[in-house]
C-alpha cells in the first residue's frame, strides 16, 4: 500500500477570526475590489472598512437573537458583500451555509431546511420572489444592496447601534472560538440524490489556508494583485479567498466568466485560480478570435499554439532538447504570436495559475506553457477543506496533482483508492450516519478517486472509482479519461461518455456552436437543432473524435457519437453547481438518443 505523508505535529488550530484579524486590522487601501457595473470603475474597500462592516454584521446578527453555532445561509453570486457577510458570521461564532447562486429552488429549500438556517442573505429581491414561488420556507432574509428593513445596510445599522451601546462586545468579537468549533456547512453538489452537508471546523480551514499557501503559493506577498473568478460558494475559491486575506493581497472580484477578459486586462493579476473548463474556454477564445479576424492570423495562431505545445512536451515532459526544426519553429512562433498573446489578455504580470476541482488535460497545461504561463495543478475535495496536494512553485511536475501538503497524510488502498487523513479532513456529514459510515475506513477518508504516487511523492489521479464503466466484453474504462482527451478539440464544449454493458463506449457531444458556425460558415440564425443533424457538423465531429482519440487504448476508442443541440447546464439539472456532469440524470434524459447512437449513429471511422 503506497503512502506519502507530510503529516506532523503543529497543525494550525486557530479559528478563522484569529487567523484573519491581524490582516483585517492592517492598513491596506484596496483589500477587496469589484466593479459595480460591467466595464465601470472599481469600488475599493480597505482592510479596515471590511473589518468594520463585518463587525457590524456580526453584532447585527446577535441583535436578531442569533447565538454561536446558529446557521447563516448565503445565496448570491460573487461580490464583496458575500465576503463581508461571511466574515461577520465567523466573527460572531456562527456557521456559514454557502449556496450556489445557480442552485435549483428545490435544492435551496432543502438546504435551508436541513441546515436549519436562521438567516438568509440574498443578492436581490428577485431571488426571494423565485424561492417563495417555488414554495420554499425562508428564514429572515437580508438583501445585499437592498433598501429598507430587508437590506443588508439595515442589519449593519443594528450592529452599529449595538456597538455604541456595548463597545466591549465589539472589542472582543472573534475571541474564544475553539479551533474544533463548526465553521461552515457546505452542501456537496449532489450528482445523485440530495446534497450532503459537509461539516468543516475552523481548524480545518485555518490549517488548510496556512499549509496550502506555504506548499503551493509561497510566491504571494502583501499587496500583490489577484483576481477571484470562481464562485466563492465553492470550497476551493473560498479557501483561496481566506488565503488572499491572510496574506493581505488586493483581491479583485470577477462577477462572471463573461467579464473575465475585461477584468484581466484591467487588473493584470499576479495569480489567478481556475478550473480546467475555464482554461479550455480561454484557449478556445484565442483560436476563435483569430479565425474571426481571418486572413493569415486564422492559420498562424493555431499553428503557433501547436508548436509551443509540442516544444513544451519535448522539454518539460520528455526531458529532451528539441530537434533543430522544432526549435526554429518555436522561435518563429514565439516572435510572431506566442509572446504577444499574454499582454493582450492582461496576463503579462501573471506569475502562475492554480487549477483544481477537476482533472486538467496535459495538452492544456503544455499550451499555456508555450505562452510562458505556468499552471500549478492541485487536488482536493470539499471534505478535505479542500487541498490535499499541490504542485510547488518551481517544482511543478506536469500531469501530476503535486505533493502532499503539510499536516496531511495520503495512502493508496489495495484497490487504488486515494485515502486521506489529517488536520484538513471534515468532522463528518451533518445528520447523515449512513454517509459517514461509508466515507471513513479506520480513520481514513475515502475519496472515491483512484490514483498512484511516483518515486518522488507526486500524486497522479487516474480515475473516479464510482464512475468506471464495464463494457459487455468485461473491460473497465474511465469515462473521465476519454472525455478529457476529446475535450482537446476546440469545437467540443462538453462531452459525456456512455457504455455500461455495451460492446464499446459512445459519446454525447455538446458543441461550442459559436466556433462550429464560424468554421463551417453557417449563418448565425440557423437553429442548433437543425445543425446537430447537419452532415457537415457530423463529419466535423467524426474527424475531431478520431483525431483526439489517438493515444487511447483500442477498447477506449469512441466508435459512435451523437451531437446535442445545446450545452449541458446547471439550470437544466444536467450539471452540478461546480459544473460536474450529473451522469445519471443525463443518461436518463437522453436514454432514447443513447439507444439510437448504438443503433444508427455515424461511426467515427
Amino acid at each position: 500500500m503506497a503512502t506519502s505523508t507530510s503529516f506532523a505535529a503543529g497543525a494550525e488550530t486557530r479559528s478563522l477570526p484569529e487567523l484573519l484579524l491581524p490582516a483585517l486590522r492592517a492598513d491596506l487601501p484596496d483589500l477587496l475590489c469589484e466593479r459595480t457595473q460591467r466595464g465601470g470603475p472599481y469600488r475599493r474597500l480597505s482592510s479596515r472598512e471590511v473589518l468594520s462592516r463585518a463587525q457590524r454584521v456580526a453584532l447585527g446578527l446577535r441583535e436578531l437573537g442569533l447565538k454561536a453555532g446558529d446557521r447563516v445561509a448565503l445565496l448570491s453570486p460573487n461580490c464583496i458583500d458575500w465576503i463581508v457577510a461571511d466574515l461577520g458570521t465567523q466573527l460572531a461564532g456562527m456557521v456559514t451555509v454557502p449556496i450556489f447562486a445557480t442552485q435549483a429552488a428545490d435544492q435551496v429549500a432543502y438546504i435551508l431546511r436541513h441546515a436549519q438556517a436562521r438567516v438568509l442573505f440574498l443578492h436581490d429581491q428577485g431571488q426571494r420572489t423565485q424561492l417563495l414561488e417555488a414554495g420554499a420556507e425562508l428564514p429572515e432574509t437580508f438583501i445585499f444592496g437592498g433598501a429598507g428593513a430587508e437590506g443588508m445596510a439595515a442589519l449593519e445599522a443594528r450592529g452599529e447601534q449595538r456597538a455604541a451601546a456595548a463597545p466591549e462586545e465589539l472589542l472582543h468579537l472573534g475571541e474564544g472560538i475553539p479551533g474544533d468549533a463548526l465553521c461552515t456547512l457546505i452542501y456537496t453538489s449532489g450528482t445523485t440524490g440530495d446534497p450532503k452537508g459537509v461539516m468543516l471546523t475552523h481548524s480545518n480551514f485555518t490549517s488548510n489556508v496556512v499549509d496550502a499557501f506555504v506548499a503551493g503559493m509561497s510566491g504571494l506577498r502583501a499587496r500583490d494583485v489577484v483576481l477571484s473568478v470562481l464562485p466563492v460558494a465553492h470550497i476551493y475559491e473560498r479557501m483561496i479567498t481566506y488565503g488572499y486575506l491572510y496574506i493581505q493581497c488586493s483581491t479583485y472580484i470577477c462577477h462572471s466568466p463573461d467579464e473575465l477578459l475585461d477584468d484581466l486586462r484591467a487588473v493584470r493579476p499576479k495569480v489567478m485560480t481556475a478550473v480546467p473548463r475555464l482554461f479550455e474556454r480561454m484557449l478556445s477564445g484565442i483560436v476563435g478570435k483569430a479565425r474571426e479576424d481571418g486572413g493569415l492570423k486564422a492559420r498562424l495562431v493555431p499553428w503557433a499554439l501547436a508548436v509551443g505545445r509540442e516544444r513544451m512536451r519535448v522539454t518539460l515532459v520528455e526531458g529532451r532538447r528539441p530537434p533543430l526544426g522544432l526549435a526554429l519553429a518555436f522561435a518563429v512562433a514565439r516572435t510572431l504570436v506566442l509572446k504577444r498573446i499574454p499582454p493582450l489578455m492582461g496576463l503579462d504580470r501573471l506569475h502562475f495559475f492554480v487549477s483544481g476541482s477537476a482533472p486538467l488535460h496535459l495538452d492544456t497545461t503544455l499550451t499555456f506553457a508555450g505562452l510562458g504561463l505556468e499552471i500549478l495543478q492541485g487536488y482536493g475535495l470539499t471534505e478535505t477543506s479542500p487541498v490535499v496536494t499541490v504542485n510547488p512553485l518551481g517544482e511543478n511536475r506536469l500531469g501530476s496533482v503535486g505533493r502532499v501538503i503539510p499536516h496531511v497524510e495520503v495512502k493508496i488502498a489495495p484497490d487504488g483508492e486515494i485515502l486521506v487523513r489529517g488536520a484538513n479532513v471534515m468532522k463528518g456529514y451533518y445528520l447523515n450516519d449512513a454517509a459517514n459510515a461509508a466515507a471513513f475506513e479506520d480513520g481514513w477518508f475515502r475519496t472515491g478517486d483512484i490514483g498512484r504516487f511516483d518515486d518522488d511523492g507526486y500524486l497522479y489521479v487516474t480515475d473516479r472509482k464510482k464512475e468506471l464503466l464495464k463494457t459487455s466484453g468485461g473491460k473497465y474504462l474511465s469515462p473521465a479519461r476519454i472525455e478529457t482527451a476529446l475535450k482537446r478539440s476546440i469545437y467540443i464544449a462538453q462531452v459525456m461518455v456512455v457504455g455500461e454493458g455495451r460492446p464499446h463506449p459512445a459519446a454525447l457531444i455538446a458543441p461550442d456552436w459559436k466556433l462550429v458556425r464560424e468554421h463551417l460558415g453557417v449563418p448565425p440564425r440557423t437553429r442548433t437543432e437543425d445543425l446537430a443533424r447537419d452532415e457537415r457538423v457530423v463529419r466535423l465531429f467524426a474527424h475531431e473524435v478520431h483525431e483526439q482519440s489517438e493515444g487511447l487504448s483500442p477498447f477506449e476508442q469512441i466508435r459512435r457519437f451523437a451531437v446535442l443541440p445545446r450545452e449541458l447546464t446547471v439550470e437544466t439539472g444536467e450539471l452540478s453547481p461546480t459544473l460536474k456532469l450529473k451522469r445519471r440524470i443525463i443518461e436518463k434524459r437522453y436514454a432514447e438518443l443513447v439507444e439510437r447512437v448504438y443503433a444508427e449513429a455515424v461511426p467515427t471511422e
